[in-house]
């Protein structure tokens, strides 16, 4: 196995409602997603930079794709969890598990969001 690259290169995270998503996740987070029609998937794609750390992803509505709040738990790399956990409530989603140390490797958040997955914030500080 290369040791230049990391093994997650990609997720899909399942919305029912994909305007509300999309502007949860803007909110929660401070970005802008870009709408992509893909086949039968409507998309909104998280900014990504091509050699930066970390795996880029989309939210997706589509046949085959429904929220859950079990399986895979995806954590977004948050610089301020708990700037990031006070934006989650105002757009519909539940704050979980409030930030909490992880150790020497940081500290998480876990929250539902609109559609009811669950995600995580992960920070070093």
């Amino acid at each position: 196995m290369a040791s230049n690259w990391n093994p997650v290169g990609w997720f899909e995270i399942p919305v029912n409602d994909f305007e509300r998503a999309r502007e949860f996740y803007e909110h929660v987070f401070e970005i802008d997603l870009e709408e992509h029609q893909v086949g039968p998937f409507r998309m909104a794609w998280f900014p990504m930079q091509p050699d930066a750390i970390g795996a880029a992803g989309s939210l997706v509505k589509g046949q085959g794709y429904v929220p859950a709040d079990t399986g895979v738990l995806i954590y977004f790399t948050a610089p301020d969890i708990n700037a990031t956990l006070a934006r989650v409530e105002a757009k519909g989603g539940t704050v979980l598990v409030q930030k909490k140390s992880i150790g020497e490797y940081g500290f998480i958040g876990i929250f539902k969001d609109s559609e009811g997955n669950w995600i995580g914030v992960h920070s070093r500080t």
